[in-house]
């Protein structure tokens, strides 16, 4: 049945693959879930793998508010409907807040947390040159693809970044369109940023950072362990935000080594 949290919230597109104890994973900003496949894949011939896209992106409900509060009440509800009572839980960057806000306010939701890269904190507003270049491009006008990624490249200089927003554009009918819902993901970026909610959740936690990554600074640690007292953090060497996608094979084994821990 569903609860009562879950009110005003949607059910989210999700797929579902792989058999075992759930563990649901969680996008970041201007992203979908096809950005945690890799890991998706390495985890699922021993758990069931539930990947999300979050409100306003990917095949998800479009809507016109998105905060962290409801975007966690729509994990819960899409738990719901999918008959998950808990599940070990990750989330990257925004996703991370997401995952978060859900193990802070639905403890017996969340089995196990799992945090990358992104702290319990409020950030300042790292994508505003992003958001005002996606919202100036005439995609009436757009070409192709390779149009769109030229007209990005003063304001978003790295490739790899363009070509995880470009993964946005689709056709509709004649001309391109934004698949996530962009100008309410622009109008609540305010509310995005914020910091989750400060309940404290005693279950395992594992944090992990990129080494070069400025999102979770040294001086978050007492924060983090404060929140989540049975946290641990781990630093992957020489990688940025992006640390899932730039060591895979460490990322990847740092889950499933916490996921198996304790089920001895």
């Amino acid at each position: 049945m569903r609860s009562e949290l879950g009110a005003g919230a949607v059910c989210l597109n999700s797929e579902t693959r792989g058999s075992g104890e759930p563990v649901v994973l969680l996008h970041g900003l201007f992203g979908s879930a096809s950005n945690l496949l890799s890991l998706g894949r390495s985890l699922e011939a021993h758990y069931q793998v539930v990947r999300m896209d979050l409100r306003n992106h990917g095949k998800s409900p479009h809507c016109d508010y998105m905060d962290i509060p409801s975007m966690a009440k729509d994990v819960a509800v899409t738990m719901d409907e999918l008959g998950i009572a808990s599940a070990s839980v990750l989330g990257h960057s925004l996703g991370g807040k997401v995952a978060m806000e859900l193990a802070a306010t639905q403890a017996d939701r969340v089995s196990k947390l799992i945090v990358a890269d992104i702290a319990p904190v409020s950030y300042g507003r790292g994508h505003d040159a992003i958001i005002t270049a996606l919202l100036a491009m005439d995609l009436r006008a757009l070409r192709n693809r390779e149009q769109a990624d030229q007209l990005l490249q003063d304001a978003v200089p790295e490739l790899g970044i363009r070509q995880f927003l470009l993964k946005n554009l689709m056709r509709d009918g004649d001309h391109w369109a934004w698949r996530m819902n962009l100008p309410v993901i622009a109008d609540c970026y305010d509310l995005l940023r914020a910091a989750p909610d400060t309940g404290v959740y005693k279950a395992p936690a594992l944090f992990i950072r990129g080494e070069l990554s400025r999102y979770i600074k040294d001086e978050n640690r007492v924060g983090i362990q404060r929140q989540f007292p049975d946290s641990r953090l781990e630093t992957i060497a020489g990688t940025g935000h992006w640390l899932h996608v730039e060591r895979p094979a460490e990322f990847n084994a740092l889950v499933a080594g916490f996921l198996a821990s304790g089920n001895d």
